[in-house]
C-alpha cells in the first residue's frame, strides 16, 4: 500500500511542527521549504489538518500555525485514516467496474490488510515521530536560503 503525495506532506508538515516550541508559530512557507514540498501543496495540507484539528493556523501579520494538544496525541493510524478516507485499496467500482466485484474475495483480503496497516499505525503517537534521531534532524534543517547564508559566513 502506497500512501497519496498529499498525505506524505501532511505527515512531514505534522513532524516538522512536532520539534516546534510551544510558543513558536511557523508559516507554511517557511515549513514547506523545510521539508521540501511545493508552497501550494503545503498550503492544501495546513488547510486539512486545521479542518481535523491537528493544527491550530493564524492568517496576517503575526500569524503562523502550530500543532495542536490533539494533533500531538493523534495516533498516525488516526491521521492517516483522516486524510486518506475510507476508499478501497483496488478501484472495484471503477468506470468500467470489476466483473468480478459479486463473488471477489480479494477485496475483502485487502480491506483486511488495510485495516492491519492501520491498526500498526495506531501504537504509533504524532509526538512519537519526534523523538530521537528524528526530532533533532527535523531542527537541524534550514531553508535553502538560510543554507546559503549559513555556509558564505
Amino acid at each position: 500500500m502506497r500512501l497519496t503525495a498529499f498525505t506524505d506532506i501532511s505527515l512531514r508538515i505534522v513532524m516538522r511542527l512536532a520539534v516546534a516550541r510551544p510558543d513558536d508559530l511557523l508559516t507554511t512557507r517557511a515549513v514547506a521549504d523545510v521539508v521540501a514540498v511545493p508552497y501550494t501543496h503545503a498550503a492544501k495540507a495546513v488547510a486539512r489538518l486545521s479542518e481535523l484539528g491537528v493544527v491550530e493556523a493564524r492568517r496576517g501579520r503575526g500569524g503562523g500555525m502550530h500543532l495542536t494538544p490533539t494533533g500531538r496525541d493523534m495516533t498516525v493510524g488516526a491521521l492517516v485514516r483522516a486524510l486518506e478516507g475510507e476508499g478501497d485499496v483496488v478501484g472495484c467500482e471503477d468506470d468500467p467496474p470489476c466483473p468480478l466485484r459479486s463473488a471477489c474475495r480479494l477485496r475483502m483480503a485487502l480491506r483486511q490488510a488495510r485495516e492491519a496497516f492501520y491498526a500498526s499505525l495506531d501504537t504509533v503517537t504524532v509526538g512519537s515521530l519526534v523523538d530521537q534521531p528524528t526530532g533533532p534532524l527535523l531542527l537541524s534543517l534550514v531553508t535553502p536560503g538560510e543554507r546559503t547564508t549559513a555556509t558564505a559566513t
